[in-house]
């Protein structure tokens, strides 16, 4: 029996502001990649001397925050011109256990991947999900932290939209996935650890509330792209549409337990504006 092709697999990961956490995070998935891409959107500040001298790392510092959508794709069209088939994409925030790449990279190894965009583990958060039973499922959608892309299927679908900039953009990706006849493989046994940052829930008259405590700034883009979203998707899958736009659950957890929750509505407002105007890209400066 001919021996299967060892799985090469390239990686990147988006650092902005990194905490010396973050940058240790790295060290639990770089040894079990072939390649690491780094594109720093850290404005003025070069983090490179904070980086492993590890030579399968290539470093970029963008000196300006180019948007997660635009550092991906950099990342997946460095990898393609390297030679590599399948491209892991991490957040500076996330954390891969001992052995979970190695099971990821025997699945891919074991299965007929033509028509699998992008194989992923079970990403542990403080979210209330619960995980399916079965070993293997094919989910909605998935966080983009933590995932295996397939950089045939990736080309096809065009990759990440770079004008979401920031929010959304593995929302799409997996409805673009899936509306061109695509699967996503997630691999229940394997788990991420995967921080989202200060989320915690509050029940209120027996509703529970999920407060994300995302920075303003963040509300903007979530407001906005998700309109965006809405409109390009709106007839392949009108239900989860839907419920993407519908932000008045999540706007009243900002009103009643989060803290800088004026500039927070405030950023709701603006985005919900500016998708009106058809802005895209950064967020535009303050006059």
């Amino acid at each position: 029996m001919a021996k299967k092709e060892e799985i090469k697999i390239a990686g990147v990961v988006t650092l902005y502001n990194p905490t010396d956490e973050d940058i240790k995070n790295i060290d639990t998935y770089i040894e079990d990649i072939d390649r690491l891409y780094i594109i720093d959107n850290t404005e003025g500040k070069d983090n490179k001397d904070r980086i492993s001298k590890n030579k399968k790392i290539k470093y970029q510092f963008k000196n300006e925050n180019v948007g997660v959508a635009t550092a991906l794709n950099q990342g997946a069209k460095m990898a393609i011109e390297e030679g590599y088939k399948y491209l892991l994409t991490m957040d500076q925030d996330t954390t891969f256990k001992e052995g979970a790449l190695d099971k990821l990279k025997e699945v891919i190894k074991n299965t007929n991947m033509e028509k699998i965009a992008l194989v992923t583990p079970w990403h542990h958060t403080r979210l209330l999900d619960k995980k399916p039973e079965e070993e293997f499922d094919d989910p909605h959608d998935v966080m983009t932290s933590g995932n295996i892309i397939n950089l045939d299927i990736f080309q096809k679908l065009g990759g990440f939209k770079e004008w979401l900039f920031i929010d959304g953009i593995d929302i799409e990706f997996c409805l673009n996935i899936h509306k061109n006849g695509y699967k996503i493989l997630r691999v229940n046994s394997v788990e991420i650890d995967h921080n989202l940052g200060d989320i915690f829930y509050k029940k209120v008259r027996g509703r529970l509330f999920l407060c994300t405590n995302h920075a303003a700034m963040r509300r903007y883009y979530i407001m906005r792209n998700y309109h965006y979203i809405f409109d390009m998707y709106k007839d392949y899958d009108p239900g989860y549409c839907y419920s993407l736009i519908s932000q008045r659950h999540n706007m009243i957890g900002v009103l009643l337990f989060e803290k800088d929750k004026i500039n927070k509505i405030r950023n709701y407002l603006k985005g919900l504006r500016d998708y009106k105007k058809g802005i895209k890209g950064k967020m535009p400066a303050k006059k």
